[in-house]
């Protein structure tokens, strides 16, 4: 999908508690995207996320991007009841630790650093 290709004009030095937040959990969690091109919120707020994935050094193998058709389905939306795009879910060792749905007033990276912060899931 084109919407999860970094944002080159995202400025990592604007961020650095969004990408403090990522870099303390490289090789413990798992980002789960669900999103699709044909979103405008997907296109909009999803390049920003992957430029913090990208500035905070997470590797590929700890991303995993769903595409989803216009009726919002496709792998995996069931098992983790996506029902807006884009969603981002955040796991360590399987188990949901944060989730970003479209609604949210933050951008996504933003957003999703908070969580991790909030919860202490990165203590």
């Amino acid at each position: 999908m084109e919407s999860t290709e970094p944002n080159p004009e995202w400025d990592a030095s604007e961020h650095s508690e969004t990408i403090d937040a990522f870099e303390s959990g490289l090789g413990e969690l798992t980002y789960r995207v669900w999103g699709a091109d044909w979103c405008g919120d997907c296109r909009s707020r999803l390049p920003d996320f992957f430029a913090a994935l990208d500035a905070a050094g997470v590797e590929g193998e700890q991303i995993h991007v769903y595409e989803v058709d216009d009726e919002k389905v496709g792998e995996l939306t069931e098992e983790y009841d996506v029902t807006l795009i884009p969603t981002i879910v955040v796991e360590r060792a399987g188990e949901e630790i944060a989730r970003f749905e479209e609604q949210e007033d933050r951008p996504a990276a933003e957003y999703v650093a908070r969580e991790l912060l909030e919860s202490d899931a990165l203590a």
